[in-house]
């Protein structure tokens, strides 16, 4: 037993005599072994490490194993299939589309079509082919006079600070581009997305960066000078992030440039605080007063809100304020808690907030069961990269779909899943000048246009095989899921539906509510979040 746990240290000993003899034969060999004792010995006597200070110097292989242990597993050991959160097979459909090369597969699908949740596209016997160019929703038609003609994809909220500066300006040029939408992200307009002159949605966070007095409240000048600038086509009051959602956020000092303190409106020296919640407002009343008076303040152009869904019955109040006021916002933007962040928890990204499928339905039915759909368009955010996951969520009740991550892939990103260590090995998301340089802003942007062509192209060949020419025309008939039986079915069976004005009154409808509306609907309240009774 004492000779089996000697053992364990040979390894770092032989080093010193070994560096003793070698010294006639080389010099350098010689300083080489004796580093490695010198090594040795640090491990046998520090305190914080058990495994090199049990296995001096061989230890030190376990930890740097471990470093490179995503690296390995991504490469050599990860399943083509395998959604962690992305597969291989999505990444490189991404990055041969945003190349302009073959994105084609041959010999069939790799996809075990009757496993569970296996979903498919119900096609026709008459296909058309739709106009991709024509794919565009109107944002803010009825109540504003500078309304927009969104694309179906855009860019979904990434913040200059968490994406370097010349991700910025490559996704904003790609933008312009292609003439789809570009959002800020909470850390609000910086230089770099003003220099491609892209099409922007500024997205006002509880921090009000960007909007902001001195004590970190709404200031509504600051707010009119920028919102009105032609750039910005829509403002997104943030109410909370798929990712992270009821959860604040802190920029520590030391990332805080002097570029990103002057898109924030914040100091220099000092932590840049996101609040998780906001102070212009505390009541679903007071919020949608809060939208009107942004739409005025940007001289008319559609304000909107984005949410992950987390308790049904505090989107109930929203949407009951709505009815009762008559204001609503102009568009909505689900956000599911599969979304990505920069930096979260790891309890609130694996288990606070309602997935995107869910919170999307959800926020559907209850606009159209208060007979208000038609006055509010929905955006649809969470894991969204291929055109098939476009068609999903507009079948659900999207108009349009926001992408983050499949548009960081378009600009390099390996999925390393170091964007909160600022080393991204890509320079994607990272403040640091030297990793930064590897996004060369015109070869990148591109890459983000052809990414974004070749997916709308990719739903019009989807639509048009559906017998589809218009979007808006598909529906939870067209999709195909095979449930926990082996069954298969079409969505249309599996999703709750409510009819127009049903919500208003539940009495004299035909078909009961469902749950959640059921549940929470009746005990919901216009004048706080959540339950009256709560």
């Amino acid at each position: 037993m004492a000779r089996q746990s000697f053992s364990r240290y040979l390894p770092w000993l032989v080093t010193a005599p070994a560096a003793i003899v070698a010294w006639p034969v080389s010099a350098w060999a010689s300083a080489c072994l004796a580093v490695l004792f010198v090594l040795g010995w640090i491990d046998f006597t520090q305190t914080k490490q058990a495994v090199r200070r049990n296995y001096p110097l061989t230890g030190r292989l376990r930890y740097g194993l471990e470093y490179i242990r995503p690296e390995l597993r991504q490469y050599f050991l990860e399943d083509d299939e395998e959604k962690l959160p992305f597969s291989r097979n999505q990444r490189a459909m991404v990055y041969a589309r945003s190349k302009m090369q073959n994105d084609k597969r041959g010999f069939g699908s790799v996809k075990d079509m009757y496993s569970t949740d296996t979903e498919w596209l119900a096609h026709s016997l008459l296909p058309v082919q739709p106009d991709p160019a024509s794919f565009r929703i109107q944002v803010g038609a009825a109540q504003c006079t500078q309304p927009y003609a969104l694309s179906l994809l855009n860019i979904s909220g990434m913040s200059f600070g968490a994406l370097s500066p010349n991700a910025i300006q490559a996704l904003n040029r790609g933008a312009a581009m292609g003439q789809f939408a570009h959002d800020t992200g909470e850390g609000s307009i910086s230089v770099h997305h003003r220099q491609h002159g892209g099409d922007l949605i500024w997205q006002i966070a509880s921090g009000y960066f960007g909007c902001r007095t001195a004590d970190g409240r709404f200031d509504p000048e600051r707010f009119s000078l920028q919102a009105k600038s032609p750039q910005v086509k829509m403002i997104e009051v943030k109410l909370s992030q798929g990712a992270k959602p009821g959860h604040g956020g802190v920029l520590p000092k030391a990332k805080v440039s002097a570029e990103i303190a002057e898109a924030r409106g914040v100091p220099m020296g000092q932590d840049c605080v996101s609040p998780a919640r906001h102070s212009a407002f505390a009541s679903p009343l007071e919020l949608l007063a809060f939208v009107t008076q942004l739409r005025q303040l940007s001289g008319g152009k559609p304000v909107g809100i984005k949410l992950c869904v987390g308790h049904p019955a505090e989107w109930f109040s929203l949407v009951k304020a709505m009815v009762q006021t008559q204001q609503t916002p102009d568009f909505v933007v689900v956000d599911g808690g599969e979304g990505g962040t920069g930096a979260a928890p790891i309890e609130f990204a694996d288990h606070v907030g309602m997935p995107l499928r869910d919170g999307l339905r959800l926020v559907h039915n209850s606009l159209v069961g208060a007979g208000l759909r038609d006055r509010i368009k929905i955006g649809a955010s969470g894991k969204v990269i291929s055109a098939f996951d476009m068609a999903r969520c507009l079948a659900l009740g999207a108009d349009w779909c926001n992408a983050g991550r499949g548009f960081m892939f378009a600009l390099g990103c390996i999925q390393s899943r170091s964007c909160h260590t600022d080393h991204c090995p890509t320079g994607v998301a990272t403040q640091d000048p030297v990793r930064q340089r590897a996004i060369v802003v015109t070869d990148k942007a591109e890459r983000v246009f052809y990414f974004h062509a070749n997916t709308m192209h990719a739903l019009a060949d989807l639509l048009g095989a559906a017998g589809l020419q218009s979007p808006s025309e598909i529906s939870p008939q067209h999709l195909m899921v095979r449930n926990g039986q082996g069954q298969a079915r079409s969505l249309a069976s599996m999703v709750d539906t409510l009819a127009p004005d049903q919500l208003l009154s539940p009495q004299g409808s035909k078909a009961p509510l469902p749950s959640p509306f059921a549940d929470f609907w009746e005990g919901s309240s216009a004048q706080q979040w959540g339950l009256a009774s709560a």
